[in-house]
């Protein structure tokens, strides 16, 4: 039987020592069959050093900001960055699914990016970090494209399959025992775009449907698209992934009114598929083999 459970966010002090304070935390779990699907969601990353920028790496003490700076190579974060916000899927075997900003935006590239926005000056006028910082942003993905495709541990045996997910039997109506919306990071190209990462979770009598998304709009210039599929059905032992980049420069999509470039859900599908990959993740229930000779 499928059940939930909430939890309440939880109260501390606050700085002004004036009482306690309510963090706007929010978890959640269903339990499918054999399934734990949890999510938590909290505020954005702070955007200073709460140690005056004394913290150290690895240290108990360090605060959030530093040690995702720490991890990663950036020069800067997105605007918002949703630290605490993950979505996990457990077996109980142990096989784990899980979504989280930090491994997604360790794979953004710091390479040099071939690619400007419509107002280009503009842009590096906004930043004037940018010209003190010319080596690094030089060689930064400042659209924050990651090709993330979700964590997963070893309990999952991983493999290319010609498998694929039933998109019409998705379409179905059935009930929603459960349903959730996370984002993890959003940056607005400092109003010349979006750089959007979120995931959505739905558990069907059926099964459970994941969609992870990372969505691209470069105002005038191009429409961008990673998406990560994932689709689990009731009794078996085994959750199909799909994962599909698209991609289009503005110019080509000329035939598609510009109104429906802000809205995801309505822009993806009509862009043309540049890669995609299928994968069937198998829930490993015995003995891991750990012999790597």
């Amino acid at each position: 039987m499928a059940t939930v459970a909430s939890q309440a966010p939880p109260q501390v002090t606050g700085d002004d020592g004036l009482g306690p304070v309510r963090l706007p935390v929010d978890r959640e779990t269903y339990q499918f069959d054999d399934w734990t699907i949890g999510y938590t969601k909290s505020h954005i990353l702070k955007s200073m050093c709460v140690n005056g920028d004394r913290c150290v790496a690895g240290e108990p003490d360090c605060c959030e900001l530093c040690v995702y700076n720490f991890a990663l190579a950036l020069p800067h974060l997105p605007d918002m960055v949703f630290h605490r916000n993950v979505l996990r899927i457990s077996h109980s075997s142990g096989a784990q699914l899980e979504f989280n900003p930090l491994d997604a935006l360790k794979l953004v590239c710091n390479e040099k990016l071939d690619l400007k926005v419509a107002c280009s000056e503009e842009w590096r006028e906004s930043r004037p970090e940018a010209a003190q910082t010319s080596d690094k942003v030089k060689h930064f993905d400042w659209t924050f494209t990651t090709e993330y495709a979700g964590t997963v541990n070893d309990r999952f045996r991983v493999e290319t399959t010609d498998q694929r997910i039933d998109m019409f039997k998705l379409m179905r109506k059935e009930n929603i025992l459960f349903y959730h919306n996370l984002t993890l990071f959003e940056d607005e190209l400092h109003d010349h775009g979006i750089a959007l990462l979120s995931v959505k979770v739905r558990v069907m009598p059926s099964g459970f449907y994941v969609l992870l998304r990372f969505f691209l709009r470069v105002d005038n210039v191009l429409l961008r698209s990673n998406d990560t599929r994932f689709h689990y059905e009731k009794g078996n032992d085994y959750v199909l992934k799909e994962f599909t980049h698209r991609e289009a420069k503005v110019e080509q999509l000329k035939h598609i009114p510009p109104a429906l470039f802000t809205n995801p859900d309505h822009i993806v599908d009509k862009l043309p598929v540049i890669r995609k990959v299928n994968e069937k993740l198998t829930v490993v229930t015995g003995a891991i083999d750990t012999d790597t000779n």
